[in-house]
């Protein structure tokens, strides 16, 4: 079977995988199947096509549409329920990315038109595999667009090369012994101006690159991050080199190059992560990718800029849309996970009331509506967040191709930088545990891997910990924002930024001194009691965590009275800063007046209903500050709650129809939209290799033991 798929992928001819005629908006939009779905989508309060359309518009449903039906028609990227080995999966996965670029699915000029489609891309190409993205986005991203980006016109050449598959490219910067702190990656890059060329080294077992994607079997070239000497002795810092590792006619390894694969991992395994060691590895002078810094043909270093902190940021440039990125790829793995339990839910009958005649659907059940609908209302919260911050992101960029040096610039830049350090964390952990709460709420058949939750959350798993720790970066943005209210305190200003995340710091003092003053479930349900309990937490979070940090440089040095202010201080309001801006921009479309009226009484519940279940975490702490006192707050969010989950029950379904992929990319039975779970299984349970035959060691079971014969031997 590995064998057969494994040919026909190879000898597919690209003229048969050509791209479809474009679609009527008619034929996107498409009625689902009639089926045991029926019954909730007719007793939804709105037209799913109507909000799909408006949340995505016309030209990115189009634009996915053609993707996702190009890749259908292509047996490039046909599904198989076949269990691959490893090795076919990485040649697989390998084949498809091929593929992409015979497709070029996104130009240089559809880009600049609507940048919004880079984002779009990413999350088509990986639901239905992150391992392919992953494969196409560091060679063509995180390689060609760092070397375009970080480099001059000298580099020209390999990007050009990367964007035809003349080489491979990848991205070395982890170590074995350093992933956060990049400052203390060991790899060196010595110059020498008798051959003007620069010799890499790997001065132990521990400074060896690692997890670098594509590096494991396919890439030839990398963006490599190491210490830079001059003849003088000097180290400058860490750069960023092209690195040349494979021979790209053979993929054998150069001569100075030792270079593995790391092997199977808890999850995107069509992805070969691998190890990289240099042993005097030359390469030439103009390597050194030269925009934050140069070395003259006789050794001299040279730099625009003067703070060896700001060119230090400026080399590292290349992730700073890397958590932006992420941050959508944990909404797109809600957008998959959420659809299949819900959809299950809709259909799974199990029990009822003593009176009724049949079987009720378990989301009937109070518990599992609990379980699963405040996962939905943060789909929906996450993903008009993930969309806004991709376009700030994208301002930040269009000021960089423009040359802008101004310090609202550099402000965008260090805001963006601080959001997305908590974004990444806030969408991670998110999906994280919305994966695993509906692998648990479609019972055991969510345990089965045709289903795709295991590999869901598998694959997401890494999104917590790859550009950084998520529990780490978020120092990043409670320094952030401890520093911008030091400032103001400090100079007597504003406080205020471009995005305007923090502005409403600026009337800390009047916001401490509100209280919780709801009294009735209706008024619960106006998002805007769970944003002004936000902006109250936010300010006493900055309140105590600043006296918390005051308290422990009295006894303690500057580094370690920072590490100990973290829990339940620096890291809470670093959490409760983002979960407030996700908030307020899911609040700014569900009230916004261009919103159809239509929609937006359901967006709206979903908004409540997201602010109430994130504040409720929080409750510890609005009663330590007196934000609420007495039982009845409590009660009455968790009543508030309840009572929209009951409310959105019967728009679920719709909900889901709305943000869901289509079947093919879903790849889900229990998950499909024509809501057939036990035919859909069963057919796929017997589309198994193997399903009906003996196992080749039948025999071993006809060779009976001789019970307690090895009792008392000895080894």
């Amino acid at each position: 079977m590995e064998g057969g798929l494994s040919d026909n992928l190879k000898s597919t001819d690209v003229t048969q995988g050509q791209s479809p005629s474009p679609d009527t908006m008619g034929d996107i939009l498409t009625d689902f199947p009639s089926g045991p779905l029926d019954k909730y989508r007719k007793r939804a309060s709105f037209d799913w096509k109507k909000m799909k359309l408006f949340l995505e518009g016309e030209e990115i449903m189009r634009f996915k549409h053609h993707i996702w039906r190009t890749m259908e028609d292509d047996p490039v990227f046909s599904r198989t329920y076949d269990r691959l080995s490893f090795e076919k999966l990485r040649e697989h996965t390998f084949l498809r990315a091929k593929r992409l670029f015979e497709y070029d699915f996104l130009t240089d000029d559809e880009l600049f038109e609507n940048p919004l489609k880079v984002r779009e891309l990413m999350i088509s190409l990986g639901m239905y595999d992150w391992s392919l993205l992953a494969k196409n986005l560091l060679d063509v991203q995180m390689f060609g667009a760092t070397v375009m980006n970080s480099g001059s016109a000298r580099h020209q050449e390999f990007v050009d090369k990367c964007h035809k598959m003349d080489l491979w490219g990848c991205f070395a910067l982890t170590e074995l012994s350093h992933g956060s702190n990049t400052k203390a990656m060991r790899t060196t890059a010595t110059y020498d101006p008798d051959t003007q060329e620069f010799v890499l080294n790997t001065p132990d077992f521990e400074a060896t690159k690692i997890w670098v994607g594509n590096l494991g079997k396919t890439a030839t070239h990398t963006v490599l991050y190491a210490q830079l000497y001059t003849p003088d002795g000097k180290c400058h810092g860490l750069h960023s080199f092209v690195v040349p590792i494979r021979d790209p006619r053979t993929l054998l390894a150069l001569p100075g190059v030792f270079v593995g694969d790391m092997g199977e991992k808890l999850g995107q395994n069509g992805l070969d992560n691998g190890f990289l060691a240099f042993n005097s590895l030359r390469i030439p002078r103009e390597n050194l990718l030269n925009r934050t810094g140069d070395v003259s043909p006789d050794g001299k270093y040279v730099t625009p800029y003067k703070d060896p902190n700001k060119r230090f940021g400026a080399s590292l440039g290349a992730l700073s849309g890397g958590r932006v990125g992420i941050t959508g790829m944990c909404v797109a793995n809600l957008q998959m996970c959420m659809p299949i339990a819900i959809r299950y839910s809709a259909v799974r009958r199990q029990f009822g009331p003593p009176s009724a005649k049949e079987e009720i659907p378990v989301l009937e059940y109070q518990l599992q509506q609990w379980r699963l609908l405040p996962y939905l209302a943060a789909t929906y919260a996450l993903e008009e967040f993930s969309k806004t911050f991709f376009m700030d992101f994208v301002s930040l960029q269009i000021g960089a191709m423009m040359g802008d040096k101004s310090e609202r610039q550099n402000e965008l830049g260090r805001e963006i930088h601080a959001m997305s350090c908590a974004s990444k964390p806030l969408a991670g952990w998110t999906a994280r545990d919305a994966v695993q709460e509906c692998r648990e709420a479609c019972g055991g058949h969510g345990y089965i891997k045709v289903n795709r939750l295991g590999e869901i959350r598998d694959d997401n798993d890494p999104n917590c910990t790859y550009e950084g720790d998520n529990n780490v970066i978020l120092q990043q943005t409670s320094n952030y924002i401890l520093s911008k209210v030091q400032s103001a305190a400090e100079n007597g200003g504003v406080i205020s930024s471009p995005v305007g995340s923090v502005n409403f710091l600026s009337d800390m003092k009047a916001i401490l001194k509100t209280h919780f003053s709801a009294n009735s479930i209706e008024e619960c349900g106006n998002s805007e009691v769970s944003l002004a309990a936000y902006r109250w937490l936010v300010c006493y979070l900055v309140q105590e965590s600043t006296a918390k940090i005051k308290q422990e440089l009295a006894i303690k040095d500057a580094f370690t009275a920072r590490n100990d202010s973290q829990a339940y201080y620096c890291r809470s309001l670093a959490l409760a800063y983002i979960q407030h801006v996700a908030l307020q921009r899911f609040h700014n479309l569900a009230h916004n007046p261009e919103t159809p009226a239509d929609l937006q009484p359901v967006l709206q519940k979903m908004c409540a209903l997201y602010g109430l279940w994130s504040l409720e975490k929080h409750l510890a702490t609005l009663y330590e500050g007196g934000y609420i006192t007495g039982g009845q707050p409590t009660k009455l969010i968790r009543s508030s709650i309840l009572h929209l989950c009951g409310l959105l029950k019967d728009d679920a379904v719709a909900l889901v129809d709305v943000i869901a992929p289509t079947d093919f990319i879903l790849n889900s039975p229990i998950g499909k939209s024509d809501g057939q779970i036990y035919k859909n299984l069963y057919g796929a349970i017997m589309q198994g290799p193997k399903v009906l035959e003996r196992p080749d060691w039948w025999r071993e079971f006809c060779n009976k033991p001789v019970v307690g014969s090895l009792k008392n031997s000895k080894l």
